[in-house]
């Protein structure tokens, strides 16, 4: 006995196509865009404006910062406080400290991050997930609390008064380690297996394999390595005494000591001369910044 099979195709439902940019949620509402872009713009405001008014007001005398109602533009954009703490100060010298030191320590603090993040992620060895569970612990733990036993430990070994008492106690970066090895889990590993199979070690596969890959999130790394080594102040205020080996934030507290707490023309001038070489090059590398730091975001 034969069964007759219907002629018409039966017809399916085509799925109707979704929109990924919505993520299938349908069409976004223009209030929410325009809350999300009042929200913006009203940061933007309240983080750019003392900024503004900090620039502003370094070019102005003291009668016009103490003047009612505040005025934000000076009567003249005299450099008068600039060159006075130019004469206070040896600009260039605590310029050159701060530069020597942020170098020096933001290099040392990536180079330790490469290292120690590449062997948490492509070398075997005991106690592997413990050493990563260490890293993360020392990220919860304040900075303020291991000043007393940094402190002890520099003036032990005679480094007070000395570069390497500032340099040597921060060089190690939990924050860069962690960073570069959530990286290190999304580059394809047939890439470092094909290389070890043609006879590289460990050091040609970082240097010529992983770091090539890993730009942004070396970038990312560097420059908030760079941002801590340059505002760093606590600790270098207590281990520095002599005016010569001072960085540029010192440098306020030593214009302070000689000028008083008075003149707030000359304090802001300095204060900008502090500032402004971070903003530039925060502003060359914010794009490397995001993507260093999403770079890691999907480990799959």
């Amino acid at each position: 006995m034969m069964v007759a099979l219907p002629t018409n195709p039966v017809k399916t439902r085509r799925p109707t196509p979704r929109n990924d940019g919505n993520l299938g949620l349908g069409k976004r509402s223009p209030l929410l865009d325009a809350g999300g872009y009042l929200t913006l713009v009203l940061a933007v405001i309240v983080m750019a404006l003392p900024l503004i008014w900090m620039f502003f007001a370094s070019f102005k005398q003291p009668s016009e910062l103490y003047s009612v109602p505040l005025q934000w533009l000076p009567q003249s954009f005299d450099g008068a406080n600039y060159q006075h703490v130019a004469e206070r100060l040896p600009v260039g010298r605590l310029f050159m400290n701060s530069v020597m030191i942020t170098a020096l320590g933001a290099g040392l603090k990536v180079t330790l991050g490469l290292t120690c993040a590449y062997a948490l992620v492509f070398l075997e060895f005991p106690y592997k997930r413990i050493m990563f569970a260490i890293v993360l612990f020392t990220l919860l733990v304040p900075q303020q609390i291991t000043i007393i036993p940094n402190y002890t430990l520099v003036a032990s070994l005679g480094w007070l008064n000395t570069y390497q008492g500032i340099l040597v106690p921060g060089l190690a970066s939990a924050f860069g380690t962690f960073l570069f090895r959530q990286h290190f889990l999304t580059l394809p590993i047939s890439v470092l297996e094909a290389a070890a199979l043609d006879g590289a070690g460990h050091w040609r596969r970082l240097w010529g394999f992983v770091i090539p890959m890993s730009y942004p999130t070396i970038a990312a790394v560097g420059l908030i390595s760079i941002v801590a080594e340059w505002n760093d102040y606590l600790w270098p205020f207590l281990v520095i005494d002599d005016a010569s080996k001072m960085t540029l934030p010192l440098g306020l507290t030593l214009l302070q000591n000689v000028d008083g707490m008075n003149n707030w023309g000359v304090l802001l001038a300095a204060t900008v001369l502090v500032t402004l070489p971070m903003l530039v090059v925060f502003l060359v590398l914010q794009r490397r910044l995001v993507a260093g730091l999403t770079a890691g975001a999907v480990t799959g």
